[in-house]
């Protein structure tokens, strides 16, 4: 069954990534959100201090079963150690570095996540080095099914695969009974991605998908 949609009845979205957008904000939103299959992304670049909510026209989701592991991954994999949920807000400080391109992490977001990592419902995936550097890592929502990947990063010193590495630590961990079952959302697809085994489905299609994600068992994160 479909879950209802905090932002109205999905048919009646408009035909663009951008559905909504509103001065409220807080980790109770959010969860509705992507239940409903939106996301949130300020909309500062635009000139609007709103919290715009998104739900691609064209999604790119990674079934988990379907990332592609190549030979220089697996070799890249044995130079870093991997953690979960151990140096949350030092992931979400490096994917939120002021001077990556195209940065959207402002306080209010840094602000809302924290409190849903608090709560169990946001993770965090850590790449070390070899000397103990934190290297990489992503972080994103779980819900049931569904990891919902916000953002990674990597040290382009330390850690030029770190990210990819972070991804596949996370693939292994949803790697389960239920691994069929499972997606990571990427939210848009790039080529990066693409090379990976993202693929891209239209918004109707991961709505469908979403319902049936979302009844699936959580997966075994360390610590609950």
């Amino acid at each position: 069954m479909r879950h209802p949609s905090v932002f109205g009845p999905p048919q009646d979205w408009p035909a663009q990534d951008l559905i909504a957008f509103s001065e409220e904000f807080d980790p109770g939103l959010t969860l509705a959100a992507y239940r409903c299959g939106a996301f949130p992304m300020p909309l500062h670049g635009s000139g609007f201090r709103e919290m715009g909510w998104w739900s691609p026209m064209r999604r790119g989701i990674l079934p988990v079963d379907g990332l592609r592991v190549t030979r220089s991954l697996r070799q890249a994999a044995k130079r870093y150690t991997t953690t979960v949920d151990q140096a949350f807000e030092a992931v979400l400080a490096g994917c939120a570095d002021p001077t990556r391109e195209s940065g959207w992490i402002d306080h209010e977001i840094e602000g809302v996540y924290t409190d849903l990592h608090r709560s169990g419902h946001v993770h965090s995936v850590e790449t070390w080095d070899s000397a103990g550097r934190l290297v990489g890592g992503l972080y994103g929502v779980g819900l049931g099914g569904l990891f919902a990947g916000e953002s990674m990063f990597h040290d382009p010193r330390y850690g030029r695969d770190a990210s990819k590495v972070a991804l596949l630590a996370l693939v292994e961990l949803l790697s389960d009974d239920y691994s069929s079952d499972r997606v990571i959302d990427v939210q848009w697809q790039t080529d990066h991605l693409a090379s990976l085994g993202v693929i891209e489905v239209d918004r109707e299609e991961y709505l469908t998908l979403l319902d049936e994600v979302l009844s699936v068992p959580e997966a075994a994160w360390p610590g609950r």
